[in-house]
């Protein structure tokens, strides 16, 4: 794309606030090179160092995008204060919500770099669905016993035991018992395009017993 060029998902100048200085240190903090970043944003790296030398102003999807790439939030990228949140969460504000057959309870503020839930997860739920993002994620066994399979080796943990890994490693959740089992989890999942990815069961592969 040459310096001529215009990226439909560019607005005019005025139309936000000026977020260059915050694109290029929160893409340092992230650890990612302008082409790296560019790549993943699906723009030139010229493009991008326009984006973060003021000479062009993002669009709010391009803001969602490099929040999502930049593990951040779009107001951090326009340099807004952080809100206040509490650090205490009451079981009495703990609002149950269901989704894939689980049901998980927020046990942490949201917003924040990691994000801590109390799971409950039945018996032959999801128990194929093979899951692989960015980021890590600890798990701590409170009811029940838990199969946890991290790539080819799979893992049978009981109350008290606890389990922490890269969540790059291709891994399945399931209970054993037909009661379910209970979980604290937490994770440091990085927005990304690929922080929902799923992949199934293995080809060839039997439910395991």
């Amino acid at each position: 794309m040459s310096s001529s060029e215009t990226d439909p998902r560019d607005e005019p100048a005025e139309a936000l606030p000026a977020v260059a200085p915050q694109l290029r240190a929160l893409r340092r903090r992230a650890s990612l090179t302008l082409e790296a970043a560019s790549r993943q944003a699906g723009l030139s790296p010229a493009h991008l160092s326009r984006l973060e030398t003021g000479q062009r102003q993002p669009s709010l999807p391009m803001l969602l995008s490099l929040a999502r790439i930049y593990g951040t939030t779009v107001s951090e990228l326009l340099g807004e204060a952080a809100v206040d949140r509490d650090a205490v969460v009451r079981a009495a504000d703990m609002e149950p919500t269901a989704a894939g057959g689980w049901t998980y309870w927020q046990a942490g503020a949201a917003g924040r770099g990691m994000q801590a839930l109390r799971v409950q997860v039945p018996h032959g739920s999801q128990g194929d669905i093979v899951r692989v993002h960015p980021g890590e994620e600890w798990l701590y066994v409170l009811k029940g016993r838990l199969r946890l399979r991290l790539g080819d080796t799979l893992h049978r943990l009981s109350p008290g035991d606890s389990a922490h890994f890269d969540s790059l490693t291709p891994h399945r959740i399931a209970a054993q018992d037909p009661d379910g089992v209970e979980l604290l989890f937490v994770h440091t999942l990085l927005q990304s395009p690929t922080a929902t990815l799923c992949l199934g069961p293995t080809p060839g592969e039997t439910r395991e017993r």
